[in-house]
């Protein structure tokens, strides 16, 4: 397994992170923790997770996913040996079960939210701990166009920098990390950071793949220039890379066929792209799941790409993705499927 810096620190992590958001919900504890070890096992030593998951979100099952990492944690030991990363749920009236509907990223927020996620992990500190999603109106989780709200407030960055200072002084988080951020966001909390002497992001969680491409356009010279890294989530698309779901396909228990919301990845256009990207794979002998990770893993600008299974052949699988290494023929095929059919799934 190869590992590599997160941002500007010291701190190492494997180039494939275990994501974490079916625990609780397509996956059982039991069948969390099979995970959990066959991923350390494969020297994965970067989880992630968040406080609202498992996902789709529920109130009934919000926060199981740190319970049952919590568990194992407690169970397994040698918590130093891993880098658990978590995030605080953002602003939105979608998750009511949350602090009240009232979450947002102050300090009485920020502060309920860590110590509930310290509690459920067991754990005295959180090697990473990332603000899931903007706290005001913009343009992420699928959507392009940026439609200004005049009357919105909005927690200050700057307020949320320094509370979430404040924990790195109290020894509970150890780096801070942005989430289905904007160019704008990332660079304002990296010039705030600096102007005021605050803890610096080391890291971007943004959805990037074959289907979705969009960090390249603005973000990915920020990554690069700025050593603020991507952890890459959704490089399947849901598991619509690995071919599983063309010509309209559901197979029983698959993410897609259970939620019918997750309608990001099952438009024609994606279906289109899918079919050649799995045509290309197969073509050199490749699964096309591991081709699709092993095209984000290689990105320069990918600190880890975060891998997610609901069971044990799926999590091999793409455990085994971070041993392949495309050539430049399939790489410039890539290229000229992309060109085709642009990110069909924003």
């Amino acid at each position: 397994m190869e590992f590599r810096k997160l941002g500007q620190t010291d701190t190492e992590v494997s180039a494939i992170c275990l994501g974490t958001m079916t625990f609780g919900k397509q996956n059982t504890e039991a069948e969390a923790h099979a995970q959990l070890d066959a991923a350390t096992a494969a020297g994965v030593n970067f989880i992630d997770t968040a406080e609202m998951y498992p996902v789709p979100p529920e109130a009934k099952t919000f926060t199981l996913t740190e319970q049952y990492i919590g568990n194992w944690l407690h169970k397994r030991g040698g918590r130093e040996q891993l880098i658990i990363a978590t995030k605080v749920a953002g602003r939105g009236d979608w998750l009511p079960w949350i602090r009240n509907n009232r979450n947002c990223f102050d300090r009485p927020n920020i502060e309920a939210a860590i110590n509930g996620s310290l509690r459920r992990l067991q754990t005295d500190y959180i090697d990473l701990y990332q603000l899931h999603w903007p706290d005001r109106s913009t343009n992420f989780f699928g959507q392009l166009d940026y439609r200004h709200q005049p009357d919105e407030y909005s927690v200050p960055i700057e307020e949320t920098l320094r509370v979430l200072a404040d924990l790195v002084e109290a020894g509970k988080v150890r780096h801070i990390g942005l989430s289905n951020e904007t160019p704008w966001g990332t660079m304002k909390f990296l010039q705030l950071a600096e102007q005021h002497g605050l803890p610096r992001a080391v890291s971007i969680q943004n959805p990037f793949s074959l289907l979705n491409r969009t960090f390249d356009t603005g973000l990915a010279e920020i990554a690069h220039r700025e050593q603020c890294g991507l952890l890459a989530y959704s490089p399947l698309g849901f598991g619509v890379l690995s071919g599983k779901y063309l010509n309209g396909a559901r197979p029983e228990g698959a993410r897609i066929s259970r939620f019918e919301r997750f309608s990001r990845y099952t438009n024609p256009r994606t279906a289109r792209a899918t079919a050649a990207y799995v045509e290309l794979a197969r073509a050199h002998g490749l699964d096309p799941a591991q081709m699709a990770l092993a095209f984000v893993t290689r990105h320069p600008v990918v600190t880890s790409t975060l891998i997610g299974a609901t069971n044990p052949a799926q999590l091999q699988n793409n455990l085994d993705s971070a041993n392949i290494r495309l050539d430049d023929t399939i790489l410039q095929a890539i290229e000229v499927i992309h060109a085709n059919n642009p990110n069909p799934a924003p």
